[in-house]
């Protein structure tokens, strides 16, 4: 490939310059958006979702790239085309594992779509902890890093409590109300004080969503699964979630802290397969224990103040797919998301949606690929596996969505009876 042009993000341009990110996870990055600012960098998550920024992806990544790519990129270009935002005012933000997914080339990929356009000199900021790059105008500070971790607590918090009360809700939109309220005042409370105090915040959060009536029916509950940028973002999957509460059932969504955990434990699994430096692997279990407690903290507030069902706590995850799946298998989501459906099997959730890029290798193999022995470990398994593409046919998709569906309520009647 030809040489891409590195455009850096400058101290002086950190005055005036919007920076944009992608809609992955949106009450995660609303939250987050709010720690930028704080932190004196202006920031907007990317709400567009129009047909141009499937074109524009089409347009500036080679089709066989995968699609959360393709939807990144199109994403970030179609708003530069909107008017929206000054491209000479403009910067454009995405995270990077570092990973052998081709995740790690989404900047490399954006920023050739922008030098080849008339966006040549709209810098890419990369937010990496592997040293991949840096930028002079761009740290992330201690305090920083505290927001960003305390925004994605709340936003799993939330988003698990928000699946729950609207699958049950007597009246429809309380639930979205509840959520509306709540999010506003975590942003007030971004910029004052308290925001840290994550055991109160949930207690009130929870306050506010045990005032939603529901209807105290038995819904069939669907667990979502599968690469990371899919199995959240509404953009990627269609609003899976939303689909889902509209046919009737309840969707469990694992936080995406999760994946965080999933990503500091393989560290210690490359000291121990790998003969690793032993301090990535010391730092791997002070990181994942910090990570664990405040879990803890959040299903022990579910468990004590409210009707919700708590979610499970990592180390059950990891427990789960023990003889299954190797630890080892650590390319895409790898051994998590198989460990995950194992998990959702063992709490009774034995229908599964598997959302996934159209020739994403990796999940193909960890989800497609452990399905046959899934079924023999849990032989009342209801899996679908959803390939996302944009020359997919989503009434297709809707269709295989709608089979699995009559199968779970077959199955429980069945049960029932």
């Amino acid at each position: 490939m030809s040489q891409v042009p590195f455009i850096e993000f400058t101290e002086e341009m950190r005055k005036d310059y919007t920076i944009l990110v992608p809609s992955m996870l949106p009450i995660h990055f609303e939250l987050m958006a709010a720690a930028f600012e704080k932190h004196g960098y202006h920031c907007v998550m990317l709400k567009n979702e129009n047909a141009n920024v499937v074109n524009q992806g089409v347009a500036n990544v080679h089709n066989d790239t995968c699609y959360p790519a393709l939807l990144v990129v199109g994403q970030f270009m179609d708003a530069l085309q909107s008017g929206q935002y000054d491209p000479h005012k403009s910067a454009l933000l995405l995270m990077q594992t570092g990973g052998g997914c081709r995740a790690s080339n989404y900047v490399r990929l954006l920023r050739k779509a922008l030098s080849e356009s008339e966006f040549n000199d709209v810098p890419v900021i990369s937010i990496n902890f592997t040293g991949l790059e840096s930028h002079s105008g761009f740290q992330l500070t201690p305090p920083f890093l505290l927001d960003i971790l305390y925004a994605f607590l709340y936003g799993d918090f939330l988003m698990w409590i928000y699946n729950q009360a609207r699958s049950h809700e007597v009246h429809q939109g309380d639930s979205k109300k509840a959520l509306d309220y709540c999010m506003d005042y975590l942003l007030r409370l971004l910029n004052g004080k308290g925001f840290h105090h994550a055991k109160k915040r949930y207690r009130e959060i929870l306050t506010v969503f045990n005032q939603v009536e529901l209807d105290g029916k038995e819904r069939i509950k669907v667990g979502i699964v599968g690469e990371i940028y899919m199995k959240y973002a509404p953009l990627g999957n269609q609003h899976l979630e939303d689909t889902l509460v509209n046919e009737g059932v309840e969707p469990v969504v694992s936080g995406v802290l999760d994946f965080a955990q999933y990503c500091l434990y393989n560290m210690q699994i490359d000291q121990k397969l790998y003969g690793s430096k032993a301090l990535g692997s010391i730092a791997s279990k002070v990181l994942t224990h910090l990570l664990a407690k405040k879990q803890a903290e959040m299903e022990e507030t579910i468990e004590k103040y409210s009707r919700f069902v708590k979610p499970t706590p990592f180390t059950e995850v990891i427990k789960s797919g023990e003889g299954v799946i190797s630890k080892g298998v650590k390319m895409g989501e790898g051994w998590l998301l198989t460990s995950e459906i194992c998990e959702l099997m063992n709490q009774g959730i034995y229908n599964v949606v598997c959302a996934q890029p159209f020739g994403c290798l990796p999940n193909h193999i960890v989800a497609k690929g452990m399905m046959r022995k899934i079924k023999d470990k849990y032989p009342q398994s209801n899996i679908v596996a959803i390939d996302y593409d944009s020359s997919a046919s989503p009434i297709n998709q809707m269709n295989r969505i709608h089979l699995m569906l009559e199968n779970a309520k077959m199955g429980h009647f069945m049960h029932e009876e």
